[in-house]
């Protein structure tokens, strides 16, 4: 069975500026939670969830792909030529999410469901 992509997330130095754009361009309401993070409510039945969050590197995109064990697709990853960014963390309450570049260093999530 194929694995969905569930969620994506905009990563900036400065992520309040962001929530402010987003809202008035395409009128997201993005609720704030801890540590500034903007949790994007599309206000669309289409589309996936996504959030908006502070970040230290580089600004990016990147988008998670919904799997049941995280350790597993990992090791999938490492075993073709990938490389992990972010080992499984869980953020209680909240999520369990892990990062991976693949062979041309683009960063993808995982997220489990």
């Amino acid at each position: 069975m194929g694995k969905p992509v569930t969620w994506f997330e905009i990563s900036s130095s400065n992520a309040s500026e962001l929530h402010k754009f987003y809202s008035k361009v395409f009128g997201w309401k993005i609720e704030t939670v801890d540590g500034g993070y903007g949790v994007v409510d599309s206000r669309s039945e289409k589309g996936i969830a996504g959030g908006i969050g502070e970040a230290e590197g580089p600004n990016q995109v990147t988008f998670y792909i919904e799997v049941e064990d995280l350790e597993k697709y990992l090791k999938n990853v490492e075993a073709n030529g990938g490389k992990t960014i972010v080992p499984v963390t869980e953020i209680p309450n909240m999520v369990t999410f892990a990062q991976f570049a693949d062979p041309q260093g683009n960063v993808v999530g995982l997220f489990k469901g």
